[in-house]
């Protein structure tokens, strides 16, 4: 029995299909229904309510909530971005062995067969009041009492970003990195381009594609992370993926529902918008 061409390629994504509609598309579905329902506590009625949508469209909280999130995210995107790109760049054009090339790489994936909450408890002893940092500080004289805003802070949580996405970001870069052809190089070089030059007309164009994969990884870490932010700040800092945490524990799920659906939004426009500029897809099946 001949299947024609059309069939044959419904069948091949049918399974796909069916598990992207079951798994994402439906849930999703059902989140943007409930985010429209009256509740209380514990309870949600089948009656149309707007208030959770104008609490998560309209509310100063909710201003405040992106502004601090976007906060991280621009701090963590340039930090990580800045030692990412200069990683990539010592590895692939100073490194000359492949093997010590993949030796340096695969330790700085070492800390991260760790799982994350070991991760984040590990920075107490680094970073408290009579942690490492502070005791160093102290015994070099250059402080008089320890710092208290080393540890639940936004600093913190800034820096368990950093620590966190940085190889994100140092993957991508190096991958895109390596695929430079030396030919351009010593082009430029012959034609009397300095290093910075070279690193601004030849390189970075041609690292876009693990630039725009980098940043993609990293906002939508940022953006969706709660765990990081709670254990960092200590409770203090507040974020969009913690509110919608904190209403989802007290069974407030319309309200949780809204601002989660306002969320994915957000990402997706951040990602729609990378995706503007740069084709990952070229890069993707190199």
């Amino acid at each position: 029995m001949t299947v024609s061409p059309k069939v044959a390629s419904w069948l091949q994504v049918a399974p796909m299909a069916f598990v992207f509609t079951a798994m994402v598309l439906i849930p999703l579905g059902i989140i943007f229904v409930v985010s429209f329902l009256d509740y209380n506590f514990a309870q949600v009625f089948p009656e149309i309510y707007m208030g959770s949508w104008q609490d998560a469209l309209y509310s100063r909280l909710t201003v405040d909530l992106y502004l601090t999130v976007f906060k991280f995210l621009l701090i963590t995107l340039t930090i990580t971005f800045a030692i990412g790109f200069s990683l990539a760049y010592f590895l692939v054009f100073h490194v000359r062995s492949n093997g010590m090339r993949l030796a340096l790489l695969a330790a700085a994936a070492i800390p991260f067969w760790t799982p994350g909450p070991i991760r984040m408890v590990s920075w107490v002893p680094l970073l408290g009041k009579e942690g490492l940092v502070n005791q160093a500080l102290l015994g070099l004289g250059l402080i008089d009492a320890p710092l208290d805003w080393l540890l639940y802070s936004q600093f913190a949580v800034v820096l368990a970003y950093i620590n966190l996405l940085t190889l994100a970001m140092l993957g991508p870069i190096t991958h895109s990195m390596a695929k430079i052809p030396r030919s351009l190089i010593q082009a430029a070089q012959d034609q009397g381009a300095s290093e910075w030059q070279i690193i601004r007309e030849v390189i970075l164009p041609l690292c876009k594609p693990g630039i725009a994969i980098g940043t993609i990884f990293i906002c939508t870490a940022v953006l969706g992370d709660f765990f990081i932010v709670k254990i960092m700040s200590g409770g203090q800092t507040n974020t969009p993926a913690n509110a919608i945490a904190t209403e989802l524990a007290a069974f407030q799920y319309p309200p949780a529902a809204a601002k989660s659906v306002m969320l994915l939004v957000v990402v997706v426009i951040l990602v729609s918008v990378l995706l503007r500029f740069v084709d990952i897809r070229k890069e993707l099946q190199r």
